[in-house]
């Protein structure tokens, strides 16, 4: 098995770390229904699927 040679400093680790980040997801508003969702999402809205304000999927005809 592989050994370091000398111990990592804390800040010599950390630096090495700096990209790693937790980012904010992007929140669009559907141009039809005025409803918040993530980019490049489908999403639900009184039984309809919509993406980029189409409907996708009609859930009442899919429940018959």
């Amino acid at each position: 098995m592989a050994h370091p040679k000398r111990k990592i400093s804390k800040t010599r680790r950390d630096k090495r770390r700096t990209h790693y980040k937790a980012s904010v997801p992007q929140i669009a508003t559907d141009p039809t229904t005025g409803e918040a969702h993530l980019y490049h999402r489908a999403h639900w809205h009184e039984g309809k699927l919509y993406y980029r304000g189409q409907v996708v999927l009609d859930g009442t005809i899919a429940e018959a």
